[in-house]
């Protein structure tokens, strides 16, 4: 049996990373509406109109999901984690009420024109409300990341009788890894929307739908996957070489170093005991993780034994490893479907296979990359200021274990009702594209149907 403080922990965790997964789509998705709308009425073509009303329809049902996994995991900063808001709640407040007045309303006052009023206004108006949502979903993440990265390396306060106070918001707002973090989580979102994008096109590729909104779909996902992918790399060095700044330890379990060592070697693959602090079964690339992370051959790195509280490792060092993974696997992939797709203006079968597998795949590496980032910050909830044990409530373990199995239950039934949706959306859009196809050649004459047969 779990005592109180895991359930709490596992039931968080479970609440935030159901939540993750639709801003990570509906951050960057916004962006690519706003760029179909934008191009059709630049280019007046109706496949980029039909382009863009099927994939509103795939942002609306993330978006909706997102605010209400938002909304239930906030709950809990009373249920489960009074003591976080009491300590730090003079940054969490603001920062988040920041989020819900500048971002959030700035949403919600557009989407109704972005939705519903395409031919209720001017299309320059419309498009200003595509641009008004997308920046809101970007506002959004840029408070919500500040306060993430704000946990891990806390600036510009002071403590006094235990509580966090502002002495400068310049200094919360902009903290150390902030910039970094939020670039990192960004790009994230870009590649896991193209990837959607790929993989849902690819689906109606194997359908047999060869449509120009699903060619300009794959361009233009191809194109944004190219680019954050090989952008990410940089991304995650930068990011890395501020983790080992800030947070050395964390370092040292997604490395699975133990003792401080120069030339520490790049482990492919390892089984950390903790119990007796080594690893077994390892197989490395000796100096690289020293070259990685400090850019020389023979750099220093600390082990997990100089540090008195540090994170568990097994977690940390294989979220890190999957992250990766997918990230090589995406990179790879990016490149050599566009090689096909704009050398030779084709997607083959295998491809098209593989897309359609990874059409979650950012889903996967965001949440990876997630639980490397709040797992290695753990004893901590707030980096030096606040443990996780003494801001978690005196709830009973079975009341947290029966709201843990609750949300797990639901949260498993939307994921699979999601999935099926976006799919099910797909498969239709194909249907009723060739039924107007039908119909536009059965009205057409005897001649013109021939010509359009034949062309």
């Amino acid at each position: 049996m779990f005592d109180a403080l895991v359930l709490a922990r596992m039931q968080f965790a479970a609440n935030i990373s159901f939540h993750i997964l639709f801003p990570t789509i509906t951050i960057a998705l916004a962006w690519m509406l706003f760029y179909f709308r934008w191009m059709h009425i630049r280019t007046n073509k109706t496949s980029w109109l039909t382009a863009y009303k099927f994939w509103i329809k795939i942002f609306a049902l993330s978006f909706a999901l997102g605010v209400v996994s938002g909304i239930t995991m906030s709950f809990q900063f009373g249920t489960n984690w009074p003591g976080f808001m009491n300590t730090v709640g003079n940054v969490a407040g603001p920062l988040l009420a920041y989020e819900v007045l500048s971002a959030f309303f700035m949403e919600a006052t557009f989407l109704g024109i972005m939705f519903f009023g395409m031919n209720r206004v001017k299309p320059h108006w419309h498009l200003l409300s595509c641009f008004m949502v997308a920046f809101g979903t970007t506002l959004s993440a840029f408070w919500i990341m500040t306060l993430s990265a704000w946990m891990h390396t806390p600036a510009g306060h002071i403590l006094i009788d235990g509580v966090v106070h502002v002495r400068n918001w310049w200094e919360v707002i902009f903290n150390p890894s902030m910039p970094y973090r939020l670039i990192h989580m960004l790009m994230a979102s870009a590649l896991t929307m193209a990837f959607l994008l790929l993989g849902i096109a690819a689906y109606q590729w194997r359908l047999g739908y060869r449509g120009e909104d699903v060619k300009i779909t794959l361009s233009s996902a191809l194109t944004v996957a190219c680019i954050f992918a090989m952008a990410q790399v940089v991304s995650g060095d930068l990011l890395g070489l501020n983790t080992l700044k800030h947070q050395p330890q964390k370092i040292a379990a997604m490395e699975g170093v133990w003792e401080t060592q120069e030339g520490a070697p790049l482990l492919l693959f390892a089984l950390p005991d903790e119990d007796s602090r080594t690893n077994h079964f390892e197989i490395g690339i000796p100096n690289m993780a020293s070259l990685i992370l400090t850019h020389d051959l023979n750099g220093e790195i600390k082990g997990l034994n100089d540090f008195e509280k540090h994170p568990p490792v097994a977690p940390v060092f294989w979220s890190f490893r999957i992250m990766v993974g997918i990230g090589m696997l995406m990179l790879f992939m990016s490149f050599v479907t566009a090689y096909y797709w704009f050398r030779y203006n084709k997607l083959p079968t295998k491809f098209s296979k593989i897309l359609v597998l990874m059409t979650f795949s950012g889903w996967i590496a965001t949440l990876a990359g997630w639980y490397v980032t709040e797992i290695g910050r753990q004893p901590y909830l707030v980096e030096g200021i606040l443990l996780t044990a003494d801001a978690a409530s005196a709830i009973a373990s079975p009341a947290i274990a029966t709201t843990f199995v609750t949300y797990l239950s639901l949260y498993a039934v939307l994921i699979i009702a999601y999935i099926a949706t976006v799919f099910y959306l797909a498969r239709k859009h194909v249907v009723q594209a060739r039924q107007l196809k039908c119909s536009e050649q059965s009205s057409l004459s005897g001649s013109q149907k021939e010509k359009a047969i034949f062309s």
